[in-house]
C-alpha cells in the first residue's frame, strides 16, 4: 500500500500496581494494539455525510460485514486517507498502488475473490466495489476480525504508526457516538466536578481527602442512583460489558490492565476520545485522552440500573 494523502501515550494505572507490572503496562501502552471505540453499526456523523460521496458511503457500509466486527467508518477513513474518496486525479502512487483504495496489483489479487455483487469480472483494483470489499478482507486477515488487533490490521495497510493514528482519528469523526442520557449524564457531571481533586489510594471522596480510580467511578454512579462494586476488577466483572469495538458513549467505564483477569485501572469516558480518571499518587483527578488504542485497554462497561433503566 502507498497512501497518496497520508501524513507521513503513556500507560495509566492505580497504585495497587507493583512496579514491574506498572512498567509492563507502560510498555504495552506504547506498543498500542487494542481497537478504538469506533462502532460497527454507528450511524454516519454530519462530517461523514458531508465528506463521503453517497455511493461510496453505502459501499463502505455494505462491505464492512466482510469482516465481522469491522466498522464501516474504518474503511471510509482508509478511503479518505488514500485517495480522498476517489477524488485524487490519477489514483496512482509512486509505489505503483492504484485505484480508490490504493492496492498494489499483486496484493489486490490475494483479496479480490469472491467477486462482490456489482463488482467487475474479472475484478480490478480500479473498481470501487472490488477495491472496498478487498480492503475489508485484507484488514480482516491482518487482525481486524472481531476487533482483535485493529491497529495491526491498519498498519499492514500502510506501514506507518502515523498512518494508523490518522485513520483512527478520521474513523472516530465519521461515526456518530451514542448520546448519553439519564444516569450516564449525571455520572459524567459528577466526575467533571471532581477535576483537580487529589488522588488518595482507597479514597472514596472528600471525607478521605480524595479518590482513587475505582472510588471515583463508584461515587460517580452512586450519585446517579446506580450501585457498582468498589474495586476496578469487580467493576469490570460486574458489567454489563460492551462488545469489542462497540461505539463508546459518555458514561462508559474504561478498564486497563495486563488481561481481563488482571484489571488495574478504570476511567470514565466523557466523549470525543476523552476520559476522566484518578491516575496515581501525587496526581489529581484529570481529563485527558481515553487511551483505548493501547494494549493495556481491556474493554468497557455501561453501568445500568437494575432492570436496565440506567439510560
Amino acid at each position: 500500500m502507498s497512501s497518496l494523502f497520508a501524513k507521513a501515550a503513556g500507560g495509566i494505572g492505580c497504585t495497587v500496581l507493583a512496579l514491574p507490572l506498572l512498567a509492563a503496562l507502560v510498555v504495552a501502552a506504547l506498543l498500542g494494539s487494542a481497537p478504538p471505540g469506533a462502532g460497527v453499526s454507528a450511524a454516519p456523523s454530519r462530517r461523514a455525510l458531508a465528506d463521503i460521496p453517497p455511493y461510496l458511503l453505502a459501499l463502505y457500509q455494505r462491505a464492512a460485514p466482510e469482516c465481522p466486527g469491522l466498522s464501516w467508518s474504518v474503511l471510509a477513513a482508509i478511503g479518505k486517507v488514500e485517495t480522498d474518496h476517489a477524488r485524487h486525479p490519477t489514483m496512482v502512487s509512486s509505489a505503483g498502488a492504484v485505484g480508490p483504495m490504493q492496492f498494489l496489483p499483486s496484493t489486490f489479487k490475494a483479496y479480490a475473490h469472491p467477486v462482490p455483487p456489482g463488482g467487475k469480472k474479472p475484478p480490478t483494483p480500479w473498481d470501487p466495489v472490488d477495491a472496498v470489499h478487498a480492503s475489508a478482507r485484507l484488514l480482516c486477515a491482518n487482525g481486524a476480525r472481531n476487533g482483535r488487533n485493529l491497529r495491526r490490521a491498519i498498519w499492514h495497510y500502510n506501514h506507518s504508526d502515523a498512518y494508523v493514528d490518522q485513520v483512527l482519528k478520521i474513523a472516530d469523526g465519521y461515526a456518530t457516538a451514542p448520546a448519553a442520557t439519564g444516569a450516564a449524564t449525571a455520572a459524567v457531571a459528577f466526575a467533571h466536578a471532581q477535576l483537580g481533586t487529589p488522588y488518595v489510594w482507597g479514597g472514596n471522596g472528600p471525607a478521605d481527602g480524595g479518590f482513587d480510580c475505582s472510588g471515583l467511578t463508584q461515587a460517580a454512579y452512586r450519585t446517579a442512583g446506580i450501585t457498582i462494586p468498589r474495586v476496578a476488577q469487580t467493576q469490570y466483572n460486574h458489567g454489563p460489558r460492551l462488545p469489542r469495538g462497540a461505539q463508546l458513549a459518555p458514561g462508559d467505564l474504561l478498564f486497563f490492565g495486563t488481561s481481563p483477569g488482571n484489571i488495574t485501572h478504570v476511567a470514565l469516558y466523557t466523549g470525543h476520545g476523552q476520559a476522566i480518571d484518578a491516575p496515581r499518587p501525587g496526581a489529581v483527578v484529570r481529563q485527558g485522552p481515553a487511551n483505548t488504542n493501547t494494549a493495556a485497554f481491556q474493554g468497557a462497561t455501561r453501568p445500568a440500573a437494575p432492570g436496565g433503566g440506567g439510560r
